[in-house]
């Protein structure tokens, strides 16, 4: 079992959740509610892996927040 972090944003044209995996090509999906985002996103990968295991392209690390005055 692996374990992939995406990242998910909120489109304020459209109103659905965006969402992809960091460094995964190819990993990203859209939905109108975040378990349906989920879904869709387990789907995209699980179908990229069928064909061996991905070359990352970067590793997710974390977010900052910056403050500007």
């Amino acid at each position: 079992m692996r374990t992939y972090i995406a990242v998910v944003e909120k489109c304020p044209d459209t109103g659905l959740y965006v969402g992809y995996v960091p460094g995964f090509p190819g990993a990203h999906s859209q939905a109108e509610t975040l378990e349906e985002l989920k879904e869709n996103l387990k789907e995209v990968v699980e179908m990229l892996l069928e064909d061996g295991e991905p070359q990352l392209d970067g590793e997710f690390i974390g977010t900052q927040n910056i403050v500007v005055a």
